[in-house]
This record gives C-alpha cells, sequence and structure tokens, in this order.
C-alpha cells in the first residue's frame, strides 16, 4: 500500500471507508478525552539517547515470550468487532500476525469464534481475551472452549467493570441495542462501499451481527441487548484471578493494571504477566499512562512475571519507548483495526510491517542491535 506511509495515513484511510459511528468508536476515547490526549503528549516526552559511529550493528527484534519466540515485540490487541471492520476481519488479522510471525489476542466481544479464527488461520499464536461475566459459569465453558483451540495464553481485562461513558457513541446512535436514526441512516449510505463488502455479507453469512462468543440465546445483537448473566461482573476481584488461576493451566495475563500493588498482587497469586494499560485512553479519564508507571512496575515484578503494555501506539518509536521503560512485548489495537480497513489482511500486514521498518530504522540510528540495549535521554 504505496500511498500510506504512516500511521495516520492508515487512520485517515479508515475514516474514509468506515460508517462515522464505527470509526469513532474505536478512534475515540472517553468523557473529555483528556486520556487519550495525555497519552501522546507523555510519548512525545520520552527520548531515546542514540551511540554513533556503532558499526552497523545487525537489528534482531525477535522477542522470546512462553516458550515461544515472536518475530516482533508485538502483539495484536483484543478489540471488539474487528468482524465489522472488514468481513471475516478477526480472521483476517489472525492471518496477518502468522504472516508477520506474531501474537494475535482474540476478543471475547469478536464477531467470529475462536473456533472459527482457527479454522481460518491455523498457524496463528492465538491468545484470548475475556471479560468475566455476572455467571462466572459461564465464563469458565468459555475459557475451556479457548483452550480445545488450541489457546495456551489467557489475557483477563481487569479495568472495566462497568459500562462506560462514552458520550460520542449514544450520539452517533452506535448503542446496543442500536438506535435507528435519521443521522445513522444516512451515514450508512455514504459508505456504500462499506455495506457492501462487510455488512451485506454478515447479514447474508450470519444475520444480524452478534457477538459470537456469547452462549445461543443470551448473545444479543446489535438490535437486542445481551442477558445480564453475560454482563460484565462489576464485582470482579482477585479471588476471580485467583479461580481463574486454578482453572487455566497456560499462561495467564492480567490486563489493565497501572498501580505497582495491583501489580505485586497478581505475581503473588502466581500470574505469568501482566499489560500496563489505560485501554487506549478509552476508560478511566483521569489517570496515568503507562509511560508513568511501567518503570514502578517493571522494577517491583518484573522479576517475577513477564511485563508488557499498550495504549496510544502510533510509530514503531513508541513501541521502543514502551521496551526501553520495561514491557517485553507491546499489545497494539487501533493501528491493526486501520490496516484491517485499509486492505483487509493485506492492510493489516502492511501496518505491521510500517511497525516493524520504523523500529527498525529508529534501532538503526540509534546504534543498537536490540531493543534490550536502548537508554533514554535524562537530562539529569
Amino acid at each position: 500500500m504505496p500511498s500510506l506511509l504512516n500511521y495516520d495515513d492508515y487512520r485517515a484511510r479508515a475514516k474514509s471507508v468506515l460508517p462515522r459511528g464505527l470509526f469513532e468508536y474505536i478512534d475515540r476515547g472517553t468523557e473529555d478525552e483528556n486520556a487519550l490526549r495525555y497519552l501522546r503528549q507523555s510519548f512525545d516526552r520520552v527520548m531515546l539517547m542514540p551511540s554513533v559511529l556503532a558499526g552497523a550493528p545487525v537489528v534482531d527484534l525477535s522477542t522470546p515470550l512462553f516458550g515461544h519466540t515472536s518475530a516482533l515485540p508485538i502483539a495484536i490487541a483484543p478489540t471488539a468487532l474487528a468482524g465489522m471492520v472488514w468481513h471475516d476481519g478477526e480472521t483476517e488479522l489472525a492471518r496477518a500476525a502468522a504472516r508477520c510471525g506474531i501474537p494475535f489476542c482474540v476478543a471475547t466481544q469478536s464477531i467470529t469464534t475462536i473456533e472459527r479464527i482457527r479454522a481460518g488461520a491455523p498457524d496463528a499464536d492465538l491468545w484470548f481475551q475475556l471479560y468475566v461475566w455476572n455467571d462466572v459459569s459461564l465464563s469458565y465453558a468459555l475459557i475451556r472452549r479457548a483452550g480445545a483451540s488450541g489457546v495456551r495464553t489467557l489475557v483477563v481485562t481487569a479495568d472495566t467493570p462497568v459500562p462506560l461513558n462514552r458520550e460520542y457513541n449514544a450520539r452517533n446512535g452506535f448503542t446496543v441495542p442500536f438506535r435507528c436514526s435519521v443521522p445513522g441512516m444516512l451515514d450508512l449510505a455514504r459508505h456504500p462501499r462499506w455495506v457492501a463488502r462487510v455488512l451485506l455479507p454478515l447479514l447474508a453469512t450470519s444475520g444480524v451481527p452478534r457477538y459470537g462468543h456469547y452462549p445461543s440465546g443470551l448473545e444479543g445483537n446489535v438490535m437486542r441487548a445481551s442477558a445480564s448473566a453475560v454482563g460484565l461482573k462489576r464485582s470482579l476481584d482477585w479471588q476471580d484471578i485467583a479461580e481463574l488461576r486454578k482453572r487455566w493451566d497456560g499462561e495467564l495475563i492480567v490486563k489493565g493494571i497501572v498501580n505497582v500493588d495491583d501489580a505485586r498482587r497478581a505475581a503473588q497469586l502466581g500470574v505469568d504477566g501482566l499489560v500496563v494499560s489505560v485501554h487506549g485512553g478509552r476508560n478511566l479519564d483521569p489517570q496515568p499512562g503507562p509511560i508513568d508507571v511501567l518503570p514502578r512496575i517493571a522494577e517491583a515484578v518484573g522479576g517475577r512475571m513477564t511485563i508488557m503494555a499498550d495504549s496510544g501506539v502510533r510509530r514503531g518509536t513508541d513501541i521502543l519507548k514502551y521496551l526501553a521503560l520495561g514491557a517485553r512485548m507491546v499489545l497494539v489495537g487501533r493501528a491493526g483495526l486501520y490496516g484491517l480497513a485499509s486492505g483487509g489482511e493485506a492492510g493489516a500486514v502492511a501496518m505491521i510491517g510500517m511497525l516493524r521498518n520504523e523500529m527498525e530504522t529508529a534501532m538503526a540510528l540509534l546504534g543498537k542491535g536490540r531493543p534490550a540495549d536502548i537508554r533514554l535521554f535524562s537530562a539529569s
């Protein structure tokens, strides 16, 4: 995709092809969107220290993780409704990740089931993200399905115990149940290619879009709310994590931690890894960003568990900054979806390749062969 040279190009292409409600659901933050702005500001404050005349070190971005080697220090983050960005979008993203040699995390709220994704992307390193439901027995059944599909890495999202205050979704009518409106219908009419490429095939093959992993009869769809049994468990606590640790014999990751005390608690329970994350600036608006807390969390528990990070990545150098601050792996969400919207599997591969090229260029300019060798600039 020669005309798409950076994150902003892919974002602009996605904005042009996706209905406004869907694009803003992916793109925007929450409430006053201070967290979203702060993410960018916090990245821009961090500077990397180059070493010149380094003799052209061979750049190696491969990353050992949980007994596997990822070709890049990147995983595709779990994102709801990727199957509405491109037809069979979750499977396309999984294939793209497999082609690039990186993990893909399937979302609880994906349109496509883990079984269909596995069938469509048999070589993919699939992880599974879990939102714990009110009826936890249904969540336990869901992780058994994930395990039966060859998943070894379970990612529990811990920072979303309640529905979120994203006012633009309500204004756009992008809610469940979907609220029909004249502006919403006009929005669809202005995006006929998306309707023909995504919506109509989805209606023809699966009917009204719905969450693929929700139990039959409880799943709801865009026109009907899900049953309370599969609502987010508001009382989610550390005992739930302890119970999941007993029931899941693969790697267990907790996603959404920014508090050092929470990181220590996770380590005490035998959690294998955590993702330092603010949900892409989409949950709590006034909170510190991963850049602020990552070094302290890595120092506190990095010797006992694998530290990862996500939120706000737009450049390969953003990924390098997270790595230099203590992360082993970085999850990317919006970037993958914008690549997907730009061209399906090929678009996602191109987006990942863009991030890889940016990292390799920066590493060469830094005079470093591996991310572990990067040093930060300090004015003190």
